[in-house]
């Protein structure tokens, strides 16, 4: 779990950074200018320091990811990836100057009180290898995220951020659910590492164009979401994940007191906007 909350520091941070930077690299004229899913847009991120540091964060973070998937169940660890969005509200309060109202800190304290009871409940890993089927499941669903998403992005702007941010927790989903399955990463006839590296690719893609237009609130819900409940079930389901002994209410309440108050403070995935003069920001809540 330290290896889990580790990983949501990172990722949270590194939201930040690279909402801000996708923001700059946008050259339409905001949120919801151009459509569909724009690869060209990620090469104009990384050409941004705030960008290459998020990238370098999300590295450490998957790092720790890695390590917390092979310890505890990956409902446990799901739960502590969508906190990354408390990190994310504290963050962004003090790098973008961003104000959190009553509301939004006791979010962050529900969060953390979520993370709390799955820590006290949760048991170890499963042992179970899942179906024979399931990598090749997995590389299927990778496939059908990133088609998906290229389709969804050029839907319009609400229905737009929805797919892109489902589509991206899905991704990152297939990459949770695909760790647990590769035992050695350099089998190159193993299924679960394409379905890996496909997964994860299109779930950065999908998210760099989701930060960049729409409702990037909307989409880092979705996001949420896809990344969550998709990949907890299946752990549950075919690898064997348990909660402690006489625990398992105190599981399910703590995976949804998490879950719901990272959607509460789903807004804090988008980038906030620069306002005419030098070194102005506009905060995330002054968003119409």
């Amino acid at each position: 779990m330290i290896c889990a909350l580790a990983s949501a520091v990172c990722f949270g941070t590194a939201t930040v950074l690279q909402a801000a930077a996708t923001r700059a690299a946008e050259p339409g004229t905001g949120a919801g200018a151009g459509s569909g899913v724009d690869a060209a847009l990620l090469f104009r991120a990384v050409r941004q320091w705030r960008y290459v540091v998020g990238l370098a964060l999300d590295g450490l973070g998957f790092v720790f990811q890695i390590v917390a998937l092979r310890s505890v169940p990956i409902y446990a660890v799901g739960a502590a990836l969508a906190a990354s969005l408390a990190v994310t509200a504290v963050v962004a309060s003090r790098l973008l100057k961003v104000r959190l109202s009553g509301t939004e800190w006791a979010a962050v304290g529900v969060v953390c009180a979520g993370l709390a009871m799955l820590g006290l409940s949760s048991g170890a890993e499963g042992s179970d290898p899942g179906p024979s089927s399931l990598p090749w499941w997995l590389l299927g669903v990778a496939a059908a995220v990133l088609a998906a998403g290229v389709a969804g992005g050029r839907l319009p702007d609400r229905p737009r951020a929805l797919v892109l941010g489902l589509g991206a927790g899905c991704g990152f989903g297939v990459v949770e659910v695909a760790v647990r399955l590769i035992d050695d990463p350099f089998d190159l006839t193993n299924p679960a590492l394409y379905a890996l590296l496909l997964g994860g690719g299109a779930a950065f893609l999908l998210l760099t164009s989701a930060l960049s237009r729409g409702s990037v609130t909307t989409a880092t819900a979705g996001m949420v979401i896809g990344e969550t409940i998709g990949p907890a079930l299946v752990g549950v389901a075919w690898l064997g994940d348990r909660t402690r002994d006489g625990l398992g209410w105190l599981t399910v309440a703590g995976f949804a007191v998490a879950v719901a108050g990272a959607l509460a403070l789903a807004r804090f995935g988008e980038a906030p906007e620069p306002v005419p003069g030098p070194g102005a920001v506009r905060g995330a809540d002054q968003r119409g």
